[in-house]
């Protein structure tokens, strides 16, 4: 079966060089233009894309001797804890040093003598608003005890321009991930960040981001979620209120977190501005949990402000929190016989009422997976034989919305095709792909054939096999790649074994009618 191209175009960013002034150390919570009053360093990037410190000297010390001094004195008197398997997420807050260095310094203490090659670095944005999902994509970033580089390579496979944009801007003035960032660089050797923000993302995204995460997660991969807890309440009212929260991630349910978290900040407590303020970044990181099958999750240090300060009118809450698994298990989305049976209703209700009437009829899908934002491609089969087919991958939309727009490409838009008639309909037959998100292989050698669909791109130029073309034409795999690179890509027929080639894998549930 042959499927559709699917275009990224490349998004450049440039950023104007500014300078700015430095404030006093550190606030409660550290929030850029709010309580904290902190006018944040501009962020200077020259030709080589460096992002220096939007914060240093007023978050933390700007001299490297007296950095180092405060980090290892948290270090030093926090400990380890005793859990299997190795760290895969790390909450931590994102506070001036002398507030939540102490908190923090109990979930960096995990890392210590641990080896991690890349760190996805996730936070919520605290002093812009946007839609899609700002990632830090070239250049290093900058604090006084370094440089450290970003991986190019992962952040621009996550970005489509859409929702997944390359974003400096909006990470410019922003201090909750460079808070993470000294941290990292004193407990770890030799390593790679992934900067990444939301702000206002919808369901839909929070999903496609957690989706994109897991399934290029590897066994040197660390997820480091930045954010705070009550902000502004009493000592008392943010040690109840953090608590719940605290729970709520530790039970490692979305659901659950989502509701605890509204019940928190509809329920009038005095002086109560927010129940976590990186509320956004920890529902992606308790959706990576779930797919990756992180089921460990322990609270490793609480405390608020007050503990620190001994002012207990107004307080700003910070927890570490981790999650361990002895093995990546990767969860795939997987639909029951009864979604399926919807899921080929829908495709064949919305066949009939484009091809009879140009109209899509309504769907209200009963399965709670067709909500999910998940790929499909859609394949038409006349007397055995292609008819159409076409797919979206990891799209922002539910499923069943996917499959509907999907199945009316296939047969009106394929260009290998006419478009399909109305005598034509019952000698349709409709089966659907539904995909796990792409993950970026370094050898074509890993793919097994029949269980990895691939896709290839050189350049401008894509192609996409599903998994089940190999075995339905008893392909071995260096058949599989060669007709894939000569006869849907139309480059050489071992493209796959160029260096500047880049390969993914994906898995489909596949089903018909």
């Amino acid at each position: 079966m042959k499927n559709s191209k699917i275009w990224i175009l490349p998004g450049l960013l440039t950023i104007v060089i500014l300078a700015a002034v430095l404030v006093v150390f550190g606030g409660l919570e550290g929030e850029v233009g709010e309580d904290a009053s902190v006018l944040s360093q501009e962020i200077s990037q020259n030709s080589a894309n460096i992002r220096k410190s939007a914060v240093a000297g007023s978050f933390y010390p700007e001299d490297k001797e007296e950095l180092v001094s405060n980090l290892s004195f948290y270090l030093e008197n926090a400990k380890s804890v005793e859990v299997g398997g190795k760290l895969r997420i790390l909450i931590a807050p994102h506070a001036g040093l002398n507030y939540s260095g102490n908190t923090a310094a109990w979930g960096f203490k995990q890392l210590e003598e641990k080896k991690y090659s890349r760190v996805i670095i996730l936070g919520a944005s605290h002093s812009t608003r946007f839609d899609h999902v700002a990632v830090y994509d070239k250049g290093t970033w900058e604090t006084p005890l370094g440089d450290v580089a970003i991986d190019e390579d992962y952040a621009g496979s996550l970005i489509d321009n859409v929702n997944f944009i390359a974003d400096t801007k909006n990470h410019k003035e922003e201090h909750s991930l460079e808070m993470e960032l000294i941290f990292l660089q004193k407990v770890l050797d030799d390593f790679t960040i992934v900067p990444i923000l939301v702000s206002n993302p919808t369901d839909e995204l929070v999903s496609v981001l957690a989706q994109k995460i897991a399934y290029n997660f590897d066994e040197n991969t660390l997820l480091v979620v930045s954010s705070d807890l009550s902000h502004y309440p009493d000592y008392e009212t943010a040690k109840l209120v953090d608590r719940k929260v605290v729970e709520a991630v530790v039970a490692n349910n979305l659901g659950d977190y989502e509701k605890t978290v509204s019940e928190i900040e509809s329920g009038n407590y005095p002086n109560l501005s927010t129940a976590a303020c990186g509320h956004q970044a920890i529902r992606v990181a308790i959706k990576v949990a779930e797919i990756l099958g992180i089921h460990d999750i322990k609270e490793i240090k609480y405390e608020n402000s007050g503990d620190v300060t001994d002012d207990r009118n107004r307080v700003v809450g910070y927890a570490s929190i981790g999650g361990w698994s002895s093995n990546l298990q990767f969860k795939t989305p997987e639909l029951d016989e009864i979604a399926q049976k919807e899921a080929l209703a829908i495709a064949r209700t919305t066949l009939m009422g484009q091809i009879q009437s140009q109209s899509i009829p309504p769907a209200t899908p009963s399965s709670t997976i067709l909500y999910e934002p998940l790929g499909a491609f859609v394949t038409l089969e006349k007397h055995d034989n292609l008819r159409g087919c076409m797919g979206l991958f990891e799209p922002d939309t539910p499923l069943y919305e996917v499959i509907q727009r999907q199945t009316i490409v296939a047969a009106t838009q394929d260009p290998r095709f006419s478009p399909v008639v109305e005598t034509e309909l019952d000698d349709i037959n409709i089966e659907i792909s539904v995909m796990t998100p792409r993950r970026k292989i370094d050898n074509w050698k890993e793919i097994e054939v029949g269980k990895h669909g691939v896709v290839i791109e050189k350049g401008q130029s894509r192609g996409t096999f599903l998994p089940q073309v190999a075995t339905d034409n008893e392909w071995g795999l260096e058949k599989f790649l060669s007709v894939l690179c000569s006869q849907k890509i139309k480059l050489e027929a071992d493209c796959y074994k160029d260096t500047d080639v880049n390969i993914y894998t994906f898995e489909a549930q596949v089903f018909e009618e």
